[in-house]
């Protein structure tokens, strides 16, 4: 394909205001891609509760608070419009498609890399923090790590997939279930937990318990889910955990819990109850950050876990492979991403109702529409 011709500048969002919901749009010089990188013309990026946190700077194991006019996002589909020298054997050219992740580029030499875990590389670049991020027109990725995106998936439809998809994905794999095992996914009608009902339940097979509001009942059911239980019809205190945890284990396959709980909410109360759903030798699987200070998991002393032989497992992302593998099933009509559109403009106010957890599924925004 002839090459494409690429303005000096684009529009991009930016956080004006770290520590608080606030976003600007700015116009910003268009960079050149150097030794091994592609310039991606980008047309939809997901928007995602991390992109908050690190906004907000609410998650305390970051090294630095978030700077100043950083363009954030890390969920970026658009088409290649440049390569840099080193590419030649990337296997790339001008006019695909592809994707930026949440780690926007790794080492690859690394324990956690070389272990196949991409986003615990000990150098990584994370997308939207200290790296340019997805909420711009054009950006830079490495072209060995950028992710294919089949002819077969729309853009938007791709685009929140590269986080929210490959993390359960990847968690799911993590939790030792089988084929017709029960799996509890608290946060079910989030962004997160909407398609860890359909990966789980269409995928892979599990029987799918989704947990959230009674709100999201609907959505969940349609989505696979073979049982829902609202969160907002038991106490919060112990009485209410103990009788969610029984009517869970009585839905479960054999009535004795889950194999897998795979935690998709921020909820330090969705941790306190998880370890109680499941079964002899089952597995929670941390996939939610929760803000603020960390509390302990409920049932986690050394007697109770020995005795039961149940595992705690975390879960960050996945890796190039998960990435591919989740594309692959979108584009095979296995997962529906639950979405909808809004221009550029709306992303503070996206933001606002994703605080008010007013969200059902995710957004995206359009990056050709200010």
């Amino acid at each position: 394909m002839a090459a494409v011709e690429v303005p000096t500048h684009h529009k991009a969002l930016i956080y004006d205001k770290p520590g608080e919901i606030s976003t600007k749009l700015e116009t910003i010089e268009t960079p050149k891609p150097g030794f091994g990188e592609c310039l991606i013309n980008l047309t939809h990026s997901g928007v995602c509760h991390s992109d908050q946190a690190v906004m907000c700077n609410r998650w305390s194991w970051l090294p630095a608070p978030t700077q100043a006019g950083q363009v954030g996002g890390h969920e970026g589909v658009g088409k290649v419009v440049s390569l840099g020298p080193g590419t030649e054997n990337s296997g790339l050219k001008i006019g695909d498609r592809v994707g930026i992740k949440w780690m926007a580029g790794v080492c690859g030499n690394c324990l956690p890399c070389l272990s196949g875990r991409d986003a615990c590389c000990t150098s990584g670049k994370i997308s939207g923090y200290y790296t340019p991020g997805t909420f711009q027109q054009y950006a830079l990725g490495p072209a060995h790590y950028v992710t294919p995106i089949p002819d077969a998936l729309p853009s938007d439809l791709a685009a929140p997939l590269l986080c929210g998809g490959v993390t359960v994905y990847a968690g799911l794999k993590k939790c030792g279930a089988q084929p017709g095992d029960t799996v509890v996914i608290p946060g079910a009608g989030g962004g997160l937990g909407h398609l860890a009902i359909q990966i789980g339940g269409k995928g892979m097979g599990f029987r799918m318990i989704g947990i959230d509001s009674g709100d999201k009942e609907d959505f969940v059911r349609g989505l696979g889910a073979e049982a829902f239980f609202d969160i907002t019809k038991y106490s919060k205190d112990a009485e209410g955990t103990k009788k969610l945890t029984e009517d869970v284990k009585k839905a479960s396959t054999d009535g004795m819990g889950a194999a897998g709980v795979v935690v998709c909410t921020a909820s330090n109360a969705a941790y306190g109850q998880a370890l109680g759903f499941l079964r002899f030798g089952g597995t929670l699987v941390c996939v939610g950050v929760p803000e603020g200070d960390p509390v302990p998991i409920a049932g986690a002393d050394p007697g109770s876990m020995l005795i039961q032989e149940k595992r705690i497992v975390g879960s960050a992302v996945g890796n190039r492979k998960d990435a591919i593998d989740t594309m692959n099933m979108a584009a095979r009509g296995v997962i529906k991403t639950h979405f909808t559109v809004e221009p550029m403009s709306k992303l503070s106010e996206v933001f606002e109702r994703m605080e008010k957890s007013q969200l059902v599924g995710r957004v995206v925004i359009d990056l050709s529409k200010e």
